[in-house]
């Protein structure tokens, strides 16, 4: 059951609270809201003296029917991250990719350690989702091993202030700025949204940079569309809670088109002699070839591979200064890409899945 609307007054009170908490600092545990120190946000500026802070927490009001001094006054407390804006930015350009190196983040002994006690704490759990959902254990113990470790990593910004700083300040310079400052001032309407029908304090909860929650580092969004309370407690807690994590996620990639028994990845390898690889890269990780297709495009695919009736993509993971690897991906392999788009982090978890897979059945 979704968890009831607290009433106006509740709302009026806590409203008076916040307020409250912007003239005396040391009200709020700051060992709850930011216990690294290095995360704290700037003392020096509020958002409650920011006139489009202030005019945007009035349009969220008016929108979703909320207090209007609730959300004035919670928007009001958020701080600027002066480290934030920055840690949006891409890459320099020239900085060249490496699969080598960008696995070795993920697929190391912690993680595949981690993941089996996850695996084993949580089997019967797993295996439900896999029956209701046709997601695989490995790729979900995969994606909460690449996102947090099960756990151990879940961040330490406080989602309000992150949120509200990419809301309000994204750095101009990043070639998409207007589009990712839309995108997170409608992550922070749906924060405020969800955090208003609860009692709990909207200033504590703590995430990513980028306002990412919970073990799944689920966005704002993507907890109000995806998450679900599977065991059935009358509350979504995606921080301490495997069972409701291990449904969230399998959820999300069943809404996302997820392809039961569809393997996600195949070997590839290639027919020099008639290889367009051009045109096979051509769609990037979209799947666009039907295998025979992609046979003619000198593409070689061995076993079930060749019987393989959905559409491929051809999947390029450059090495540095190194040959690049390549495999083809699926529609399950695209579907993983949603839930961060790229195609190394798929790989990722798809390995990490594995490699956890294979040491326990050792």
């Amino acid at each position: 059951m979704p968890r009831p609307l607290p009433s106006v007054l509740s709302h009026v009170l806590f409203a008076a609270l916040l307020c409250a908490a912007s003239l005396m600092p040391g009200t709020l545990s700051t060992a709850q809201a930011a216990p690294d120190k290095r995360n704290a946000p700037s003392r020096a500026i509020a958002y409650s003296t920011r006139e489009d802070a202030m005019q945007f927490a009035d349009e969220i009001a008016a929108r979703r029917d909320l207090d209007r001094q609730w959300v004035r006054a919670t928007i009001g407390n958020a701080k600027l991250l002066p480290n934030v804006p920055r840690l949006m930015l891409p890459a320099p350009t020239g900085t060249p990719k490496n699969w080598y190196v960008y696995r070795s983040r993920f697929i190391d002994p912690v993680r595949i350690q981690a993941g089996m006690r996850f695996w084993r704490n949580n089997a019967s759990t797993l295996a439900r989702a896999e029956a209701e959902f046709g997601v695989p254990a490995e790729i979900i113990v995969g994606i909460v091993g690449v996102e947090t470790i099960y756990g151990r990593n879940m961040g330490s910004f406080r989602v309000i202030d992150a949120l509200a700083t990419l809301a309000f300040d994204f750095p101009e310079s990043h070639p998409r700025a207007r589009e990712r400052q839309a995108f997170f001032r409608s992550e922070l309407e749906s924060f405020l949204s969800t955090e208003s029908r609860t009692n709990e304090n909207p200033l504590l909860p703590l995430g990513s940079y980028a306002g990412a929650m919970g073990m799944p580092q689920f966005m704002p969004s993507s907890i109000a569309k995806y998450a679900v309370d599977y065991d059935g407690d009358g509350r979504i807690d995606l921080v301490n809670n495997p069972v409701d994590v291990i449904g969230s996620v399998a959820n999300y990639f069943k809404a996302f088109g997820w392809q039961p028994g569809m393997p996600p990845i195949f070997p590839v390898r290639f027919d020099e002699a008639r290889l367009q690889k051009a045109v096979l890269l051509g769609p990037d990780i979209v799947p666009t070839f039907s295998a025979d297709a992609f046979v003619a495009g000198g593409a070689v695919l061995d076993g079930e591979a060749q019987q393989f009736k959905g559409l491929l993509a051809l999947i390029e993971l450059q090495n540095g200064g190194d040959l690049p690897s390549y495999v083809a991906g699926t529609q399950n392999f695209y579907v993983i890409t949603r839930y961060n788009w790229s195609s190394y982090y798929a790989m990722s978890v798809i390995e990490l899945g594995r490699e956890v897979r294979a040491a326990m059945e050792n």
